[in-house]
């Protein structure tokens, strides 16, 4: 009765082996055996052509911003070759390099240090100076304490979180 109903496609060698072939007038759909594969899971650090959002008021930050063209870090300035919170970064934005600090980010962290939804920079000049007057997020309190050239980065800061 089902036969009549629901013709049912017959089996050649192929079929047999495990893979299923059904021919007919108007389509040719084979299912093959599912195969493991491996997943990893998304890298949350920053690494070269890692792309950054330029968080301070500066021109060169808007345009890129209005551009849809995010900053991408082509240097890190650490041995370890990947970039933390508060780490001195080289960004390439709208065809030229920046020098940027790292104020946010959306990789793991410690205890008591918040965990950003985008990988945020603040672009300074060659001589330690933000090229912004504003900063339009909250920075990490945690970066008060870190050695460097920060009070310039956190006096031009609104919210500290």
């Amino acid at each position: 009765m089902l036969g009549k109903l629901f013709p049912i496609p017959k089996m050649n060698k192929i079929a047999q082996a495990g893979v299923l072939v059904f021919r007919g007038p108007n389509a040719c759909v084979s299912a093959f055996p599912i195969q493991s594969f491996s997943t990893s899971p998304c890298l949350n650090q920053i690494i070269k052509l890692s792309r950054m959002k330029v968080v301070d008021n500066s021109m060169l930050g808007r345009k890129a911003e209005l551009a849809s063209k995010p900053a991408r870090v082509i240097h890190i300035y650490n041995k370890k070759g990947v970039g933390y919170l508060g780490d001195k970064v080289l960004v390439a934005i709208m065809g030229e390099k920046k020098r940027a600090y790292i104020v946010g980010l959306r990789q793991n962290q410690k205890e008591n240090v918040p965990r950003f939804d985008s990988n945020n920079i603040v672009l300074v000049e060659d001589n330690g100076t933000p090229t912004g007057t504003r900063i339009r997020v909250p920075i990490p309190s945690c970066l008060r304490n870190r050695e460097g050239d920060f009070t310039k980065i956190l006096s031009i800061a609104t919210k500290f979180v």
